[in-house]
């Protein structure tokens, strides 16, 4: 009987555990070529076209899974919502408390505004429009952290379809900026939702199925600012 070597890990895991420590280091202090922007600030390339760049990178990602991603400027924002909702033939939407009111000045779907709805309530909305909390170019994913801009977790749960407002200035390179971003999050014990792109599963056959998990249908739209 033979036995194949198991291929030693022990390297990347602790790797991967430095660049943990590091996001979360509550001294702040950093190796000279791991330096990182303090927690609740997005570092800004802007001038060198850097941040630009990452911007671009983070909607073509989330666009290999299968959402719908544009951009556009804080005035176009309401018609953008509107038009991803008649998209959709979007006929309610559930509305977090805590969200923008203006943005929704062009939407003509029943609002349904989220009184502690049942499950049973939000299974009869057709979407809903959330804000983000954070937003990672590497692996396309965005991360909502509950302030009443973006609502209980449920509400991204069970409608089918999930409009999210990103800004730009929420947009970080990779997996420590976002953790380094949602600090105040994590010491709050808020819960953290990960989206990247609709919810999808295989079934045996490997045949891809959307809308078990959560949303068949992410439209993000990511606002200059």
């Amino acid at each position: 009987m033979t036995t194949t070597p198991r291929r030693d890990t022990s390297g990347a895991r602790a790797e991967i555990l430095r660049r943990i420590r590091h996001a979360l280091d509550e001294t702040g202090a950093r190796e000279d070529n791991d330096a990182a922007p303090a927690a609740g600030a997005v570092e800004d390339h802007s001038a060198d076209g850097t941040h630009e760049a990452m911007i671009d990178r983070f909607a073509e990602v989330t666009a290999d899974y299968r959402a719908v991603v544009e951009r556009c400027g804080p005035e176009q924002l309401a018609a953008r919502i509107e038009a991803a909702l008649q998209a959709h033939q979007v006929g309610s939407v559930v509305i977090p408390p805590g969200l923008d009111r203006d943005w929704l000045s062009a939407v003509t779907a029943d609002r349904v505004e989220d009184t502690d709805l049942t499950t049973a309530d939000l299974d009869h909305c057709d979407a809903v429009v959330t804000a983000a909390a954070v937003a990672i170019a590497e692996t396309g994913t965005i991360v909502l952290d509950h302030t009443p801009d973006q609502g209980r977790r449920a509400l991204t749960l069970v409608p089918d379809v999930h409009v999210c407002i990103v800004r730009e200035s929420q947009v970080t390179p990779d997996v420590p900026g976002a953790i380094r971003l949602l600090r105040p999050a994590i010491e709050a014990h808020r819960a953290l939702t990960w989206i990247s792109g609709p919810s999808a599963t295989s079934d045996i056959e490997l045949n891809r199925i959307e809308g078990v998990h959560g949303p068949r249908h992410l439209h993000v739209i990511i606002v200059n600012g």
